[in-house]
């Protein structure tokens, strides 16, 4: 079988999209997930990623940050950019929380991260952490969205670097098959479904959308995604011309399919 690889794009706070493909992963793709080598993903998307390669246990706990994350910056006047309000710190506190201890060590060579340098441009794909330290600085560097996050952007390795979203918002390793995952419909593999516009990779169907990224919606409407937009919409090629089927709705606990989050998406 074919090296699998599994990458998570740059989508803001519509990562709580990624967090729900991660969940149904988690819970009905176990075989799959056994059989991906390497996880990638840029911003938001790679914070998902290091949480299925170092700490899978803990996604409930990661959801529950996501939603008050989310419900914290929506109470400032100006959002993120609110003066006084440091997006960073409260991202980096989540991290602290929720890396283990030898996160770096667990995610050595299984992880890649993208980031951007901040005076070149240039992208940078990140595998080798040194520390726990090293690897929240990388994490935070990815999700460093230029003035929305601050001014300055993270330091590592004594040079400056910034969302990793801004040169390569989905990264597909260069060995082996790598399945994409990405909350705006298209041609990804797991994503939402429009059947007119599946072979176009940004679609005029995401537009509405396309402001969520960085004003997060409300706890509610961000609960539908995260239980049932992926559940649907699961369905790729392993290895040609065989196919996996995964994650059909039929296959879900009937707890999922009636709860009320569900039934108001």
């Amino acid at each position: 079988m074919a090296v699998l690889n599994l990458s998570f794009s740059a989508c803001g706070f519509l990562g709580i999209y990624q967090l729900g493909v991660a969940e149904a992963l988690l819970r009905h793709g176990a075989k799959l997930l056994g059989s991906v080598k390497t996880f990638a993903g840029a911003s938001a998307g790679s914070l998902v990623a290091t949480v299925l390669v170092t700490a899978p246990e803990k996604l409930e706990h990661v959801k529950d940050f996501a939603y008050r994350f989310a419900s914290d910056v929506r109470k400032q006047k100006f959002g993120a950019m609110t003066p006084g309000y440091d997006f960073m710190l409260k991202l980096r506190e989540g991290l602290e929380d929720i890396l283990p201890p030898n996160a770096h060590e667990i995610a050595g060579d299984r992880l890649h991260v993208s980031i951007t340098h901040a005076r070149t441009r240039k992208n940078c794909m990140v595998s080798h952490f040194a520390s726990r330290e090293d690897l929240i600085k990388v994490l935070l560097a990815s999700s460093f969205v230029p003035v929305y996050a601050g001014i300055k952007g993270v330091e590592y390795k004594g040079q400056t670097w910034v969302d990793g979203g801004l040169t390569n918002w989905l990264p597909v390793l260069p060995v082996g098959r790598t399945i994409t995952v990405s909350p705006f419909c298209g041609s990804h593999d797991i994503c939402p479904k429009h059947e007119d516009l599946i072979s176009i990779k940004l679609t005029l169907a995401d537009m509405p959308i396309m402001e969520w990224p960085l004003q997060p919606a409300s706890p509610l409407w961000g609960k539908g995604p995260c239980c049932s937009w992926v559940h649907r919409s699961a369905c790729w090629p392993v290895s040609p011309p065989a196919t996996s089927r995964l994650l059909e709705p039929e296959s879900l606990p009937p707890s999922w399919s009636t709860s009320p989050l569900h039934q108001d998406e």
